[in-house]
C-alpha cells in the first residue's frame, strides 16, 4: 500500500448538466482517464437510455467502467469501489489523472468514505427512537448523538431525522459510532485524495429544458427499439437493476402497453426531473465539492483551474 494518497479529480453532477463533454475536455488537458460513475452505463447494450458517450467520444480518451457487465446481471457500489480502486493506481501509473466523472451519488460515496459493515435495520430500536423523538424532538436526539457520535453529528443538521436515526441505530445496536466503521472501511484500501468538482445549475428551469430536449433525442434515436431488441437478446424483467433505470422503464411499461407514447415521454421527463432532484440534494451535501455552474460561459477554464489547484495540493 503506497505511503503516499494518490489525488484522484472528481467530476460529479446531475443528469443533462454537460458532464460528458466537459469531462473529455478536461481530460485532454490535464491529461486524465475517465472513469465513468454511473449505475447505468455500465451495462452492455444499453446505450441510448443511459447516454454513453459515442464511440468517437470514447477514442479520443480513455474510458473505463463502461460496459462492464450484461443487462441480467446486478452490479454494486461495493464492486464499483473495489474496480475503481484497483483502476485508480493503474492510471497513476501511466502518468494520468484519474478523473471520475458521473450521477451516481452513491458510487462516489462508496469510493470516497468507503463501505462498511453496517447492522441492518432494526424496526424495534427504530421505533423506540421514533418514540423518543415524538417525546424530545429532533433537535435532543442530535444532540444526543452527538455525545456518542461527535464526528457524524457534525455533519448532520438537528433536522436531518432519517440520518440522525441510522446513526443513533447504528450506535445503539454495535455499540460503536458509525464514524468509526466507516474510516474503518477507508483504511481498507489505498489512501486516496481528492480534488472536487460539482455542476450545479443556476437556473432549475433551464436544466430541465436541457432533461426534456435530451429525452426528446434519446426517444427519437430509438430507445423503444433499443428495449425491444434487449429484451428479444436478454431474459430481462422489469424488476432488474437495469430495467429500473431512468427511460428503460418507462419504455417497458410502452412495450407492455400501459402507456402511450405520449404518456412514455411525460414519464420519463417527469423521472428524470425527480433524478436530477434528488442528485442535486446529494451535491449540496457534499460540501468538499467546489460547486460550479453548469450555464457558465467560463466553466471549463473554472473547472480545469480548481482541479489542478486540488490535484497539485
Amino acid at each position: 500500500m503506497p505511503t503516499e494518497p494518490l489525488t484522484v479529480a472528481l467530476l460529479m453532477g446531475p443528469t443533462a448538466s454537460g458532464k460528458t463533454r466537459l469531462a473529455l475536455e478536461l481530460a485532454e488537458r490535464l491529461p486524465a482517464e475517465i472513469v465513468s460513475v454511473d449505475s447505468a452505463q455500465v451495462y452492455r447494450d444499453m446505450d441510448i437510455g443511459t447516454a454513453k458517450p459515442s464511440p468517437e467520444e470514447r477514442s479520443r480518451v480513455p474510458h473505463h467502467l463502461i460496459d462492464v457487465v450484461a443487462p441480467t446481471e446486478r452490479y454494486s457500489a461495493a464492486r464499483f469501489a473495489a474496480e475503481a480502486a484497483e483502476l485508480i493506481p493503474a492510471i497513476v501509473a501511466r502518468g494520468r489523472v484519474p478523473l471520475l466523472v458521473g450521477g451516481t451519488m452513491l458510487y462516489f460515496k462508496a469510493l470516497v468514505e468507503g463501505l462498511s459493515e453496517l447492522p441492518s435495520a432494526d424496526e424495534r430500536v427504530r421505533g423506540e427512537i421514533d418514540a423518543e423523538a415524538r417525546v424530545r424532538g429532533w433537535q435532543a436526539m442530535h444532540a444526543e448523538l452527538a455525545t456518542v457520535d461527535p464526528s457524524t453529528a457534525a455533519r448532520l443538521k438537528p433536522s436531518d431525522a432519517q440520518r440522525i436515526q441510522r446513526a443513533l441505530e447504528v450506535y445503539r445496536l454495535t455499540g460503536t459510532p458509525l464514524a468509526s466503521l466507516t474510516s474503518r472501511a477507508r483504511r481498507t484500501r489505498a489512501p486516496l485524495r481528492f480534488a472536487s468538482v460539482a455542476l450545479v445549475p443556476s437556473d432549475r428551469s433551464a436544466l430541465h429544458r436541457r432533461i426534456e430536449t435530451r429525452f426528446d433525442a434519446m426517444l427519437a434515436a430509438g430507445l423503444v427499439d433499443e428495449l425491444r431488441e434487449l429484451r428479444r437478446r436478454y431474459e430481462l424483467t422489469p424488476a432488474l437493476p437495469s430495467m429500473r433505470a431512468v427511460g428503460y422503464r418507462q419504455a417497458w411499461a410502452f412495450l407492455e402497453e400501459e402507456l402511450d407514447m405520449p404518456a412514455l415521454r411525460d414519464r420519463g421527463i417527469y423521472a428524470s426531473r425527480q433524478l436530477a432532484k434528488r442528485q442535486l440534494t446529494w451535491l449540496r451535501a457534499t460540501p468538499e465539492a467546489t460547486p460550479l455552474d453548469c450555464f457558465d460561459p467560463a466553466l471549463l477554464e473554472k473547472a480545469l483551474n480548481e482541479l489542478r489547484r486540488g490535484l497539485a495540493a
